[in-house]
């Protein structure tokens, strides 16, 4: 069979490869327009890193090919556990001999060339979870099962964090809805985001108010266990309510002064009203397992709060403490920690409905905005291309996500579906998590933007995870 007749038998869904053309194609613009000086116009020159990244570009396509038509897809199932291996003995060589650049010891230097394997470890770890979900019998259920998932996102997870990668490791939380897509319970999902929750108010305002927020949480879970207690319903949020009106009633230094006041007698009190809702049940209709349930994730919800001072203090770092403080409005520093993020919104906000045109942004062309060719790629969308091209660009993403979890729903093959679900969870958090910090919605954590932020390891990554999929796509058709 020649290499055309192998063209001609493949169907590939075509729809994705021009998605990825179109954000390769907008990167490599939106890298010349941030980098670009009078005089200085030219694109292909390996000086700049518009010429880098087109380069690059070739590169990836290459692999793209070489992905498509020369691998066959058997190997990611079979190979996954030395693929996943390898990366994992890359991770620890970057923590002992990595280069730190800005801030991050996760770069590792080959001469001129440098790579992250963070990058990488995205693909591996997509692939071990497809080859070891797609087993015959296998169910998340199973405690046995769950800790091996658990293991393989962790390692990985602990590497990136002693490389100080932090924004890499947060796009592994993504793999948390592969996991509920293929039957975790979404309780865990919201577990998660309740402990988010807790953190940031506990953060933003106190340990008393961190702590009104466990028990409002836990009245919750306890009246949706016991539906048919109306009236007590009413009696129980009447209290609830009075006490967030307690605090108002006194003085600001009292409570800062008083012992009386301290958090751990609100957590006395919190836990007599909690214990209240015994005597309000009706003892025939009481369930003690329920019962047991919340007052576990009550005192779980209290540890969380009390745990905020300490994770926050000693865990994070110094950089990380003043981000996060920042986007709270904890502290205001525009000229400090927030000139990045403070820029980057006047630069989008500037754009307007449709942009000040190609090469015409003034924050773009003065370098108001640091990394702008980087993480910070969308602010020169926003300003140069407006409201319209900046909603262009992410329903290109939404529409190039949307299609990969279409494509694995309806896939035959178990490996396929999981993979594509991956690969559709690491590009949401990449989108998701990058934009959010040029708008100020998230901190600034250094992420790329998925195929248009400047980086050959990033665009090559992305390729290769992305391709990879279209393959295998192919050949789960090919089969049914």
């Amino acid at each position: 069979m020649t290499f055309m007749d192998e063209i001609s038998g493949r169907r590939f869904d075509w729809r994705l490869i021009l998605v990825y053309v179109l954000l390769v194609a907008i990167g490599i613009m939106n890298i010349y327009s941030s980098v670009y000086a009078e005089g200085n116009t030219a694109l292909f020159s390996l000086d700049s890193r518009a010429g880098m990244q087109l380069l690059w570009a070739g590169i990836s396509a290459a692999v793209a090919l070489v992905i498509l038509f020369l691998l066959s897809p058997k190997i990611y199932d079979v190979l996954s556990w030395f693929f996943y291996a390898g990366i994992i003995l890359l991770l620890v060589a970057t923590v002992k001999l990595g280069v730190e650049v800005g801030g991050s010891k996760s770069w590792i230097a080959l001469g001129p060339v440098r790579f992250q394997p963070a990058e990488l470890s995205k693909i591996t770890t997509a692939l071990m979870l497809s080859s070891v979900m797609s087993r015959y019998n296998f169910k998340l259920s199973q405690f046995q099962n769950f800790a091996k998932v658990a293991l393989i996102l962790l390692i990985p997870m602990a590497l990136i964090l002693l490389e100080r990668e932090t924004g890499s490791m947060l796009v592994y939380a993504g793999f948390v809805f592969v996991l509920y897509l293929e039957g975790m319970s979404g309780w865990i999902i919201a577990f998660g985001l309740l402990v988010i929750a807790l953190f940031v108010i506990t953060l933003k305002f106190s340990t008393f108010f961190g702590l009104y927020a466990a028990l409002g949480i836990c009245m919750i879970l306890w009246q949706y266990a016991n539906r048919y207690l109306l009236r007590r319903k009413v009696l129980m949020w009447t209290v609830y309510i009075a006490l967030a009106f307690l605090p108002s009633l006194l003085r600001s230094d009292a409570i800062a002064g008083h012992s009386v006041m301290k958090p751990e007698y609100w957590l006395l009190i919190i836990s007599v009203i909690i214990a209240a809702s015994y005597m309000f049940t009706k003892k025939r209709r009481f369930d003690r397992k329920q019962y047991y349930a919340v007052t576990a994730a009550f005192m779980f919800a209290v540890t969380v709060v009390f745990s905020v001072d300490l994770v926050f203090n000693k865990i994070l770092q110094p950089h990380q403490r003043v981000r996060i403080e920042s986007l709270l409005g904890i502290k205001e520093d525009i000229y400090g920690v927030g000139y990045n993020v403070h820029q980057s919104k006047i630069a989008i906000g500037s754009g307007g409905l449709t942009g000040k045109g190609f090469l015409d942004g003034t924050q773009t062309k003065y370098d108001f905005v640091p990394e702008q060719s980087t993480d910070f790629i969308f602010c020169t969308i926003g300003e140069e291309w407006g409201f319209a091209g900046s909603l262009f660009i992410i329903l290109l993403y939404i529409y190039l996500i949307r299609r990969i979890v279409l494509l694995s729903s309806r896939s035959k093959n178990k490996f396929t579906e999981i993979y594509g679900y991956c690969v559709a969870a690491i590009i949401f958090m990449h989108f998701f998590i990058n934009i959010g910090m040029t708008i100020g919605l998230v901190p600034v954590i250094g992420i790329p933007l998925p195929f248009i932020s400047y980086g050959g390891t990033s665009l090559l990554s992305f390729t290769a995870l992305l391709f990879i999929f279209i393959r295998l796509e192919s050949d789960s058709r090919k089969q049914s």
